[in-house]
């Protein structure tokens, strides 16, 4: 059994979406709710901050060091992640600081991490100054313990091996049947390792929507599903590595009209609440694969929704939904 500390509401529902469903003239949706892990306003980090925390608490850390995007929802429960173990955090922000924080960053600064704005947005650079800023604290005298972006590290990809053995008697007591699908929204590719980790050699499809974080993705989610089931006693996941890039728009954190699509009708047909930068491209994703067919009306489909609704409040996106 992995060390944990507890920090997620588990399990979560798997919802059913017949109001979607409906709209979409199938398949049967149903809506793994990882937006309810309950840490500061939930998402899927916090199953992954269950098993870092534990680890930083073992390794006697005293900050947590990471970093992402300036409306990093990984950013934001690791803030919370360190103040339920009673440490600081540091986070290191991509671009300047903005006049006003929001959206996450507003709770990023709530709950008193030290954010260093000014790294750079592309993957890797981003990954070293979360690990440069490690070793700085560490020289002062700190004992850091360093979070890649997305929490996605071996033991943080863990996390959503186990999420799959929650997930699974899920299916069987809702009888889902025919061709089964997930999709889920693909940042730093940890949580869809994990769940091809999970599912070794179940006959379930994965669909990673690119939300345009990382430039090696496809390469990632492989090595790290691999990595994951090895290190939790799993059998070599089979699954094919599924990558869409179509809806990544103009790129992480811009908005697109295919996302404004899908989250309008998942709003108003089931209340339910999507955000830019993550979940509305997923939906958009599985939007375009019903209407082209490559998701038949007979199938059922898990959307695992990763949270992230506070990003929604950033005032950019705002003019993108007028209420009518």
């Amino acid at each position: 059994m992995t060390d944990r500390f507890g920090l997620a509401v588990l399990p979560t529902p798997l919802d059913e979406a017949p109001r979607l469903t409906a709209a979409l003239g199938g398949p049967r949706v149903l809506v793994k709710r990882d937006d309810l892990t309950g840490l500061a306003l939930g998402g899927n980090k916090a199953r992954k901050l269950e098993l870092l925390a534990a680890q930083a608490r073992h390794d006697g850390a005293d900050v947590l060091v990471t970093g992402g995007g300036r409306q990093s929802n990984h950013a934001r429960l690791t803030a919370a992640a360190a103040n339920r173990l009673g440490i600081d955090c540091h986070l290191v922000l991509a671009g300047p600081r903005p006049d006003t924080p929001t959206g996450n960053l507003l709770l990023d600064g709530l709950m008193g991490a030290t954010i260093e704005f000014g790294a750079s947005d592309h993957y890797a650079r981003l990954e070293q100054a979360i690990v440069d800023a490690g070793a700085r604290l560490a020289s002062a005298g700190r004992r850091p313990f360093t979070i890649p972006i997305g929490g996605a590290s071996v033991t943080g990809v863990v996390a959503y091996a186990d999420a799959v053995d929650e997930l699974l008697p899920q299916l069987h007591d809702a009888e889902v049947a025919g061709t089964r699908w997930i999709v889920v929204a693909d940042g730093s590719g940890g949580t869809h390792a994990g769940i091809l980790a999970g599912l070794g050699a179940e006959a379930i499809r994965v669909v990673g929507v690119d939300v345009g974080t990382r430039p090696d993705l496809d390469d990632a989610v492989a090595r790290l599903a691999t990595e994951a089931a090895a290190a939790s006693g799993r059998v070599r996941p089979t699954g094919e590595v599924v990558v869409d890039h179509d809806h990544v728009g103009a790129g992480y954190g811009e908005i697109s009209t295919a996302a404004v699509e899908a989250m309008t009708i998942a709003a108003r047909t089931e209340g339910l609440v999507l955000d830019p930068v993550y979940t509305g491209k997923a939906m958009a994703a599985l939007l375009t694969r019903v209407r082209d067919g490559r998701i038949g009306a007979a199938d059922s489909v898990v959307f695992w929704h990763t949270g992230g609704a506070p990003a929604l409040f950033d005032p950019r996106y705002a003019q993108c939904f007028d209420g009518a």
